[in-house]
């Protein structure tokens, strides 16, 4: 990806993220990105084309931080496993919270536009290229239904702790008891 159109996508996601859907434009990503007027429609002509690049851009960088965290997991390593995601998911309500929120604007703004959904099913089948192998490798009966029924609880974890925040915050505990689940079949 090029610096400018990774600047681009990372402008509209805060815009996204902090103003919502309504408010992603081409000008607004501009200002955000501290680019003359016409770059964002320059790189992505319509908004169609900006808000598929944006999934693009959020996949990638949810995709690095899962890698970040779980660069040392051993495979098959349950507890790791659990507190790694408990991890991630504290870091998509805290520090990148914007990257969240932009995510979740999308999706509501998709349920409405089904035009968005291809863009939200490609990002789903990327995120699965490396988490059905890991719950194969954690002893999952099901790896692809397990995958897709741990993608809705960390999606819930992620939109209850943001809509409200609770100081007891414990999303370890609902993953272990899913993991559970997965491994008993």
């Amino acid at each position: 990806m090029t610096d400018r159109r990774q600047l681009l996508l990372d402008a509209a996601i805060r815009v996204l993220g902090t103003r919502g859907p309504r408010q992603l434009t081409h000008r607004a990503v501009d200002a955000e990105a501290g680019l003359p007027e016409g770059s964002a429609s320059n790189r992505f002509r319509t908004r169609e084309a900006l808000v598929d690049g944006v999934f693009e851009r959020l996949v990638e960088v949810e995709t690095q931080t899962w890698q970040r965290l779980a660069a040392d997991l051993p495979p098959g390593d349950v507890d790791g496993f659990t507190r790694v995601l408990g991890r991630l998911v504290r870091r998509f309500t805290d520090e990148e919270r914007v990257v969240t929120l932009a995510r979740y604007a999308l999706f509501v703004e998709s349920a409405v536009r089904p035009e968005l959904r291809p863009a939200i099913e490609a990002g789903r089948a990327r995120l699965a290229g490396w988490g059905v192998p890991l719950l194969t490798a954690l002893g999952s009966t099901d790896p692809s239904a397990h995958f897709r029924a741990l993608l809705a609880l960390v999606d819930g974890l992620l939109g209850n702790q943001l809509a409200a925040p609770d100081d007891n915050f414990d999303p370890e505990s609902a993953v272990a008891a899913l993991l559970r689940g997965f491994r008993a079949g």
